[in-house]
């Protein structure tokens, strides 16, 4: 990994972790369906306008279906989910619960591609299980049905990653990336806009709340795509998932920079034992994905 893939690296995993915050802002206000739309369907026109001026190949007639559904799966559910929870739940503890995404992929993928539930994998879910439950019962926010909720809205948000992933691994096959990215923002919109009329703004938005709409869908969703399918391209699939390590981290910084968020001992024990288990389930370390190499550069 050279020290221009590990920079590249290092900004996705910053707006990715980002994303916690500007949602945290914006959904006491627009409320979590508004929210939702205007970040995927901002990011989606952005997205499609990169790719007519560099004259990607899309695919959208061909495989809308297979778009659609993964823009339902990967963006429009769990994205609505993900900003209800944030109502109750600080940005850094969803960022945190966001990092059991690839423990429900090997789950789903075990089920679904029938691949093989290692011991590696059963101990790597049950670590992460631990990191949540220290999470949840060592934090300080109480433990109430609403709070119960949120945390289930989170991890039901993860847990569709995961079937999203797998299902794209086992039917999206040789489709562009870059496609794939457009169709499914767009048709993530697409599922959105009918709840519109159900759950609407609670007030006009602020300047603040509008330049956080912008920078979630502009920055911490359409660039982080383009990075990230540019670093699948450049190390592959393996390398890429990194960012599932260092994205709930910049959450929790960000989530004390900018919101005042405290850095708990909660936090901080249950984000390094889901990330342990996710290490285990994803057969991932620090010298297969190239830090010394990229420490010496």
């Amino acid at each position: 990994m050279t020290s221009a893939t590990l920079r590249q690296l290092l900004l996705l995993s910053a707006l990715w972790g980002g994303s916690f915050i500007f949602i945290r802002v914006t959904v006491p206000l627009l409320g979590p369906i508004v929210t939702a739309e205007a970040r995927v369907l901002i990011a989606g026109l952005a997205l499609l306008l990169y790719a007519i001026i560099i004259g990607a190949r899309l695919e959208l007639q061909s495989r809308w279906p297979q778009y659609l559904l993964i823009g339902t799966l990967n963006s429009a559910v769990p994205f609505a989910l993900i900003s209800a929870a944030e109502i109750h739940l600080s940005a850094s503890m969803a960022a945190i619960l966001n990092a059991t995404s690839p423990l429900f992929g090997a789950v789903i993928s075990a089920v679904w591609l029938k691949e093989l539930l290692t011991g590696r994998k059963i101990v790597g879910t049950t670590i992460a299980v631990v990191g949540v439950v220290v999470l949840v019962g060592w934090s300080p926010l109480p433990l109430n049905s609403v709070t119960l909720i949120s945390i289930g809205a989170s991890l039901l948000a993860s847990a569709l990653y995961g079937l999203a992933g797998t299902y794209t691994r086992a039917k999206v096959t040789a489709a562009p990336p870059l496609g794939m990215a457009v169709g499914s923002q767009l048709g993530a919109s697409l599922m959105l806009t009918p709840l519109l009329p159900f759950m609407p703004p609670t007030a006009a938005p602020s300047l603040v709340v509008i330049l956080c709409v912008l920078t979630l869908a502009l920055f911490s969703t359409a660039l982080a795509y383009v990075l990230y399918f540019r670093l699948i391209v450049d190390i592959g699939a393996t390398r890429a998932l990194t960012v599932t390590f260092l994205a709930p981290i910049f959450g929790v910084i960000w989530g004390a920079l900018f919101l005042g968020e405290g850095i708990t001992v909660s936090k901080v024990v249950g984000c390094g034992i889901i990330l342990l288990g996710t290490a285990f389930v994803t057969g991932t370390n620090p010298r297969s994905l190239g830090f010394r190499t990229s420490i010496h550069l």
